[in-house]
């Protein structure tokens, strides 16, 4: 049985299965440009995998592109250099992602959870509480 999305901070709070889209976010995403679509997907399934898996982290934002540009394929992105806040505190993430064609389903994602970014570095990256 496919694991829940319990948090999509960025397309309106919705909750959904991971791997098969629930039909109000994919209404959500639908209207997002191609490649804003593939980061939020890729973003949330990342979100979703991190609450689920034996982390201990809640996270509630991802961002792709905060300490390198992410690197987007016909159907897939590669984000080196994300972070996502868990708790009031923010960590570095890389992950790689791929989705189906209409950058909606995400069919595999790998990733890797980073250290914590010190609080003083958070203007200069514009990480927010």
């Amino acid at each position: 049985m496919p694991k829940r999305l319990l948090l999509f901070v960025s397309l309106a709070g919705l909750a959904a299965p991971a791997f098969a889209v629930d039909p109000a976010i994919k209404k959500q995403l639908e209207k997002l440009d191609p490649s804003t679509r593939l980061e939020q997907s890729c973003d949330t399934e990342a979100m979703s995998r991190i609450n689920n898996d034996s982390t201990g982290f809640k996270p509630d934002k991802v961002i792709a592109y905060t300490f390198k540009d992410p690197i987007a394929g016909d159907n897939s992105l590669q984000a080196p250099g994300a972070v996502f806040r868990s708790k009031g505190d923010w960590y570095h993430l890389s992950y790689n992602c791929i989705t189906g064609p209409q950058h909606i389903n995400v069919r595999q994602l790998d990733y890797q959870i980073g250290e914590k970014v010190p609080r003083e570095k958070w203007d200069k990256y514009y990480l927010y509480d």
